[in-house]
């Protein structure tokens, strides 16, 4: 179950690789415009300003995002990004931290760039810090004492710059990847981060005890590889790997 209230509570930090994902998209008067993974919708109705006269479609899995979202007077319904297909009519396709949640989404993107029609865009953005710290130390705590949740912990679910660049070379494509270092407020504020996206499998499969247990052990690691600063803050370096295809 994805929590809304958690995710939007580092807002500022989670919108703006959005806005430099969605900067590099040219298109000026689009048809249809999809979001795919609209989260609580409060980035699709940065797309709805930008393309005032298109059709703003949106999807999640999450009833909770779509209840989120519609609240906010957002058009949209629960789906399967894996299951969605472009229509002849969609001109702009924005995917922005949620394909890393879709095993073999490489096909997916490949597809998508074939159906889409001429002219179409297509702007990509996933987490890129799986190799990081706040993620090696929960699958670190996970193999000593919850080796049963070992299934829901992930790897490296998603490329490089250069690997998204040749899944869609079928496209005139743009891809890079910055890091940005977040400066984040509160106590333990690195797993307060990350109970809102990464560990959000893992409270789901936890009774209220046990999830609390996990808290607590995983809580003075990350205290550790994320110092508090003097001034109550925290430094969070936080990869991203984007890339924006054009279709010819």
């Amino acid at each position: 179950m994805w929590d809304p209230g958690k995710y939007l509570a580092f807002a500022d930090h989670r919108s703006r690789p959005f806005h430099e994902l969605v900067a590099r998209v040219g298109a000026t008067s689009p048809r249809r415009v999809v979001d795919l993974g609209c989260g609580p919708g409060n980035l699709t109705l940065a797309l709805a300003e930008r393309w005032p006269s298109a059709v703003v479609e949106a999807i999640d899995s999450s009833p909770e995002m779509v209840a989120a979202a519609r609240e906010r007077g957002v058009d949209a319904r629960v789906a399967d990004v894996a299951a969605w297909e472009p229509g002849e009519d969609v001109d702009v396709v924005v995917t922005n931290a949620v394909l890393q949640w879709v095993p073999g989404h490489e096909d997916l993107l490949r597809a998508w760039v074939r159906r889409l029609p001429s002219g179409a865009w297509l702007a990509v953005q996933v987490p890129g810090n799986f190799s990081g710290p706040s993620h090696a130390l929960v699958r670190e705590l996970v193999d000593e004492s919850w080796p049963a949740l070992a299934g829901l912990v992930r790897v490296s679910p998603v490329l490089d710059p250069v690997g998204y660049a040749e899944v869609l070379s079928e496209a005139a494509v743009d891809a890079w990847e910055t890091t940005y270092v977040q400066r984040l407020e509160g106590e333990d504020a690195v797993l307060e981060w990350i109970s809102g996206t990464a560990l959000r499998p893992i409270r789901a499969a936890l009774d209220d005890a046990s999830w609390e247990e996990f808290r607590a052990r995983l809580a003075p690691r990350l205290r550790a590889a994320y110092p508090r600063r003097a001034d109550g803050t925290t430094w969070f370096p936080f990869r991203r790997v984007f890339a924006v295809a054009r279709v010819p």
